[in-house]
């Protein structure tokens, strides 16, 4: 006879099984992200997001998402986002869409 107890995974930061945690979703909201545009070489332009945690979002789903949705190449590295082109405001509102706060993202 076999007996199995399937103990739910807790939460180190809230205490909380991980079913009914809240803490990606705080840090979400308390996350800021700065969106540029830098020049490289040969006058070509760059969209540079910075501010996301690698470890709390998933940052390789993100800029995946990114590429796809704006049609322009990209790369994560060193927790930087950096896509290819002028995309300032619609990564803006595609961040939004992927859960975070509106207020805490700055557009230069």
């Amino acid at each position: 006879m076999e007996i199995n107890y399937n103990m739910a995974v807790i939460c180190k930061k809230c205490g909380l099984p991980n079913d009914l945690c809240a803490c990606g979703e705080l840090d979400k909201e308390e996350t800021r992200i700065v969106i540029r545009l830098e020049t490289r070489r040969f006058s070509k332009t760059t969209t540079m997001i910075e501010g996301i945690d690698p470890k709390l979002s998933d940052i390789q789903h993100i800029v995946k998402e990114l590429k796809s949705k704006l049609a322009c190449g990209g790369t994560a590295k060193d927790g930087f986002i950096m896509l290819q082109g002028d995309h300032r405001e619609d990564v803006k509102s595609y961040l939004v869409k992927f859960g975070f706060t509106e207020s805490a993202i700055e557009v230069q």
